[in-house]
């Protein structure tokens, strides 16, 4: 459980922020927002820290699209079903090998309007405070239920902290010479076909930055 833990902590998190960073940097506006979300809540003369995940919904809201759009894997872990039960008109017999797929899920055009877009906006609610999990299994992020990711508040806070963090300190555009990150799916994964380069420089004061 703890390899679980570790690995699972370390590839969702880090594939979610990767795509987040892409698709913001491409969209300066989202990325405008995101970081006036932080400067609002956190200031500039302190690191976000996670007392502050519950006032930074746009942030988290960024995060939880890239986890709709850009999932880790093409589908969820096998489960097997322990009765039989039609889902949408379809029977499923007991024993059988259940598989759900997440990016048929996350890319559902009769769900989500515009699925190939990139729009954070649509995980804000009002008040309601932004979570990455999605219990109605619109797209997968953790999973769900009894047999969900055991590791969802430490996915949860290192996604959102990581993203946060490079938002806040420094400012990003894309590489001198280029005009768009590429997006382009890898060919034998969901990853980013080509490793996220671009460019950042500091936004905070010197000190806030250690020196070794």
């Amino acid at each position: 459980m703890l390899q679980d833990l570790i690995y699972a902590s370390v590839d969702n998190p880090s594939n979610a922020v990767e795509w987040a960073m892409a698709e913001m940097i491409n969209e300066p506006e989202l990325l405008r927002k995101a970081v006036e979300e932080i400067d609002r809540v956190v200031g500039k003369d302190r690191l976000v820290q996670e007392s502050d995940f519950p006032k930074l919904n746009y942030v988290k809201a960024c995060a939880r699209e890239a986890f709709r759009m850009h999932p880790i894997a093409p589908f969820n872990l096998p489960h097997v079903s322990n009765a039989d039960t039609t889902v949408a008109g379809y029977f499923i017999p007991k024993g059988s090998h259940v598989l759900l797929m997440r990016t048929g899920l996350g890319r559902n055009p009769n769900v989500w309007d515009e699925p190939l877009k990139f729009k954070p906006e649509r995980h804000l609610n009002g008040s309601t405070e932004v979570e990455l999990t999605e219990s109605e299994l619109r797209f997968i992020s953790f999973s769900t239920g009894r047999r969900g990711c055991v590791g969802v508040p430490l996915g949860s806070a290192m996604t959102t902290m990581l993203l946060a963090r490079l938002l806040q300190g420094f400012n990003w555009t894309v590489p001198h010479g280029e005009s768009r990150i590429d997006l382009s799916e890898a060919t034998h994964d969901l990853f980013l076909a080509k490793a996220l380069h671009a460019h950042a420089s500091p936004r905070l004061p010197a000190h806030m930055y250690p020196k070794n």
